[in-house]
């Protein structure tokens, strides 16, 4: 075992070669490879680089950023160009969020392994700083920044402009006097202690304080029972207060002399707002608080479509990396749209469209390697099958061989059962969804999505509520492998042919997929029956054919008629992405969310059109004071621009629920801006609801533009004075960006 001590030297090397600095070939293809040259900066937070001909043009990213760092031949990129680099010179720094890989080569392998080595450890130690640490790190950002000729220190003309960085128009003479105030040295500059002082004075957040005093009986700190009572009145904590209470005060007090006094100074105090304990998502519901032993059918599952796309589906590229991505952030329904290819192997692209094509036997393998790195709960693989019943049987073999014992291949105790296994009882397994070979189904269209309208054509009969389609419609057929049919065990495709029909002939282990036009229709004419099928059987929606640049539908309306496998094209940002992280961040990210009761029980008659005629119907008022924002991020980087910031809050639910309602917006305040305004809404059916919280910058003359956002389920909210943290248009978390909010709910009376 190595000893703190080598472990340190290692450390001082490798950052000694990166803060050095070194030239890479950045790779994109087998014929686009350019030098870059990166180096770590001094803060060891940011790396650095530029094209060696960019003149004084140059770049920067984040260390925290970098997701994980992979070594050698570790992506589609590098495996292309094994045959000119040795393993040990290559390596892939994998970002957060939906930005693609930085694929590099460097000259000698001890300099990729010092790069290699380096970031793993930032990244390790970027991902353990506490709270304070992190703050501390992000002031000294900030003053590094600012400090524009990098000789320490920070004079005024430097500080203007660092206001302008922040997103804060500050009247000049007020800036000037928090500049005095900071000087101590009264040398006309700040060094670092004292810049930490400005913007301690530049953040003093007057409603904290104002909150902090109303329980701090001598005004300098709150005593244990001081705050043990914000936690019970203000925070809603209950009969746990006295026990948080110490707990925050030995987790977030700075002050070693207050800590040791049981109490909580005004920094300590902003410190556990600012947390996890202090957010609005309920921490409890982010580990694993549901209960995994219901039937398949009782869970939503985070699914998505043409997984294989990193872009649109007509001229994308096919990826590995898309489906790595997808299984990273949860997903536990896949697509694989599989082609007959050259040399007896198949492939997977969008057919009939320019989209690249990659190998079935390396999706498989890259699912082997994924499938359970985010989730133990069980994967299903939606097979889209174009091929001939020979390259069918070389998929079948690929995926028993690299699968292996992963691969359902037979029901749970040798037979099929009268209700769908659990989760819990799935657990470590991967399922195939395909269609299965019967005496009907022997020369049966093999493609689910085939099945349905080809581009969701009106003129397509996709058969009624209840009633079959027009056979003599029925398409051109393709013959089905039995060696692929025997690996469908638990999700046979079928056709839907309406509801009483499934309800007299289905099977709980039939899956039937419908498009979203179709399955829209069946949940506002049929919304009661919709739930009942789906409390037995599962289905699948998927998105409209029409979609060719990859848009998604609003997975909420789906998701109300209790379908549990609503597909989205997870490459495409945006609202409809937002709802379903949202939704599946709860339960410890497994892509498994248990449904609401009355909508697990075939006898139950919920209509999401009709809530209020639930026997439980028990409707809620949501208000919220939207308080205060913080360190929103700039939009327009033109210097001088800053942010004009406006909040919405959004409910998604069933139709009654759904409703929007926004602040005014404040001039020119990115930093701390500051609303005092209440939204009030009335939440019918509060089990599937969600809430987006949305800020803009308002414009008059245009479209106003997206700053952040967070959505989370309407359950998982908690009370009192909280944080929300805002997310990027990405996915991915704004440092220190945040609303303050007051949540407050009550029953309808």
């Amino acid at each position: 075992m190595e000893s703190p001590q080598t472990s340190r030297h290692e450390d001082d090397a490798v950052l000694k070669v990166m803060k050095a600095g070194s030239t890479f070939r950045k790779v994109k293809s087998r014929s686009w490879k350019k030098q870059r040259h990166f180096r770590l900066l001094d803060d060891g937070l940011n790396i650095w680089y530029k094209s060696r001909w960019a003149g004084r043009g140059h770049s920067t990213f984040l260390v925290s950023d970098v997701e994980v760092v992979r070594q050698g031949h570790q992506s589609e990129v590098l495996q292309s160009i094994a045959d000119e680099y040795a393993a040990d010179l290559c390596f892939t720094l994998v970002f957060r969020g939906r930005q693609g890989n930085l694929d590099l080569v460097a000259e000698t392998a001890g300099e990729a392994a010092a790069w290699v080595q380096g970031m793993r450890r930032l990244i390790l130690k970027a991902k353990n700083m506490d709270a304070k640490e992190r703050l501390d790190r992000w002031v000294c950002d900030w003053f590094n920044k600012a400090d524009k000729n990098k000789d320490g220190r920070m004079n005024f003309k430097e500080v203007r402009k660092l206001l302008k960085m922040m997103n804060v128009d500050m009247n000049e003479d007020h800036a000037f006097y928090l500049f005095t105030m900071a000087d101590k040295s009264e040398s006309s500059s700040l060094e670092i202690e004292e810049f930490v002082l400005f913007y301690k004075m530049l953040t003093q957040r007057d409603e904290v304080w104002k909150l902090f005093q109303d329980y701090a009986s001598d005004g300098e700190k709150l005593s244990r029972s001081e705050l043990e009572s914000i936690l019970r009145q203000e925070q809603h904590e209950g009969d746990g207060s006295a026990k948080l209470a110490q707990e925050l005060i030995d987790h977030y007090e700075p002050s070693e002399t207050a800590r040791s006094q049981g109490s909580m100074s005004l920094d300590g105090f902003q410190l556990y707002l600012c947390s996890r304990e202090g957010s609005v998502f309920d921490g409890a519901h982010r580990d694993l608080y549901q209960d995994m032993e219901q039937p398949l059918s009782h869970y939503f599952l985070s699914s998505s479509h043409n997984t294989y796309l990193l872009e649109d589906q007509l001229r994308g590229q096919s990826s590995l990396e898309a489906y790595i991505q997808a299984l990273k952030r949860g997903c536990r329904c896949v697509e694989i749209d599989c082609w007959d290819g050259p040399d007896g192997e198949p492939v997977v692209y969008h057919g009939h469209t320019l989209t690249t094509k990659i190998l079935f036997r390396d999706v498989v393998a890259t699912i082997s390697e994924y499938a359970f790195k985010a989730s133990d709960f069980p994967l299903i693989l939606s097979l889209e099958n174009h091929c001939g019943v020979e390259q069918q049987r070389v998929m079948a073999r690929h995926l028993e061989k690299i699968l292996g014992t992963a691969l359902l291949k037979a029901p749970l105790g040798g037979q099929l059962p009268e209700q769908l296994p659990s989760p819990q009882d799935l657990k470590g397994k991967i399922l195939m969804k395909a269609k299965k070979v019967s005496d009907e189904t022997l020369n049966d269209e093999v493609s689910d999505e085939d099945e349905t309208a080809a581009l969701d054509s009106p003129s397509t009969d996709q058969g009624s509520v209840d009633g079959p389609p027009d056979p003599s419609k029925k398409k051109s057929t393709s013959k089905m492998s039995r060696e692929l049919s025997d690996l469908v065990v638990y999700c046979k495709s079928v056709h839907f042919h309406g509801f009483q029909h499934a309800q007299l002939h289905s099977r709980c282990h039939e899956i039937s997929s419908l498009s979203e036009s179709k399955a829209r229709k069946l949940a506002k004419e049929a919304g009661a029956d919709f739930v009942r099928h789906n409390a037995r059987q599962l289905s699948r929606i998927y998105p409209s054919g029409l979609r060719t640049v990859s848009s998604n539908y609003n997975p909420q309306e789906l998701w109300n008629a209790g379908c549990q496998i609503v597909a989205l094209n997870f490459q495409t940002a945006g609202l409809e992405m937002d709802l379903n992280d949202g939704l599946f961040n709860q339960n410890a990210g497994c892509g498994y969310v248990l449904k609401p009761v009355f909508m697990r029980s075939g006898d139950l008659t919920f209509d999401p059109e009709t809530p209020q005629e639930r026997s439980d119907y028990a409707p809620l008022r949501l208000s919220i004071q939207v308080i205060s924002g913080q360190q929103l991020p700039k939009v327009n980087q033109k210097e001088g621009s800053i942010v004009d910031p406006l909040v919405r809050v959004e409910i998604y639910g069933v139709p009654q629920d759904l409703a929007k309602e926004e602040t005014s917006h404040i001039q020119n305040n990115g930093f701390n801006p500051v609303w005092n305004e209440t939204l009030n809404f009335v939440v019918h059916t509060p089990e599937l609801a969600l809430v987006r919280f949305v800020v803009e910058d308002h414009d008059t003359a245009s479209r106003n533009d997206f700053v952040g956002q967070f959505t989370l389920p309407f359950a998982s909210m908690r009370t009192g004075y909280r944080h929300v943290h805002l997310l990027s248009k990405d996915g991915t978390s704004i440092p220190h960006a945040s609303l303050f909010v007051n949540v407050s709910i009550s029953a309808l009376t």
